[in-house]
């Protein structure tokens, strides 16, 4: 029995934003028209707006898209080693290659995009700040699970946590682009630095820890 169009809608969806994902990557978030996606999903014109109005907003479902699947790596790996958060050999997430580095590619010329035309610049703000929110929340409880607490407000240790891991990636894909090879990832030093000079233990005798906002809890 033909699934009907409430049923089929998730496919499509899917369908359009794993051949956008290819196309962005083959060929730049500029370069890539609406029929190239839809020719790469096997799709009409009329399927993909009938789901999006524009390649700006497909691309903000799939960074929605990527950002909850790396939020369920780092909410497992917290889980599993939030006692070595902020040790000498603190928890991993993969390094920047093969799909990370695709990722990187499309996200870096999509963010150089929005700055040209700040009205994609808003949706894309409001995009990252819920996903550093959403952080930030993980971040704070596997603080609190080892008793430590951060000394900045939260969301400003996560602001400082994903500018050293994207500037890091930039630096370790540019070597291997360049060399086949990098040295020692510079997220992998920055992260844990970060981390163990802005939180402190439970009850040492500092001044209150900031709240979301900056001011004290």
């Amino acid at each position: 029995m033909p699934k009907s169009p409430t049923k089929r809608r998730p496919l499509t969806v899917a369908a359009l934003l794993d051949a956008a994902r290819e196309v962005f990557a083959e060929k730049g978030f500029g370069a890539t028209s609406v029929p190239d996606i839809c020719a790469r999903a096997g799709l009409t014109k009329g399927a993909f707006y009938s789901n999006f109005p524009d390649k700006e907003t497909l691309f903000l479902a799939l960074f929605d898209r990527h950002n909850e699947a790396t939020l369920e790596r780092v909410r497992l790996v917290l889980a599993e080693s939030a006692g070595q958060l902020v040790g000498a050999d603190p928890p991993r997430l993969p390094e920047p290659q093969g799909e990370q580095r695709q990722w990187f590619l499309i996200s870096m010329e999509f963010t150089l995009h929005a700055i040209r035309h700040p009205e994609v610049a808003a949706a894309l703000a409001e995009h990252e700040a819920r996903s550093r929110a959403a952080l930030a929340d993980l971040l704070a409880d596997a603080l609190a699970a080892i008793d430590r607490a951060p000394t900045i407000a939260v969301d400003e240790l996560v602001r400082l946590v994903v500018a050293a891991c994207e500037g890091g990636d930039a630096q370790t894909l540019t070597e291997i682009a360049a060399t086949g090879s990098a040295r020692a990832s510079v997220r992998a030093r920055l992260v844990p630095l970060l981390l163990r000079e802005y939180t402190r233990p439970v009850g040492r005798s500092d001044p209150d820890v900031p709240g979301p906002q900056g001011d004290p809890s």
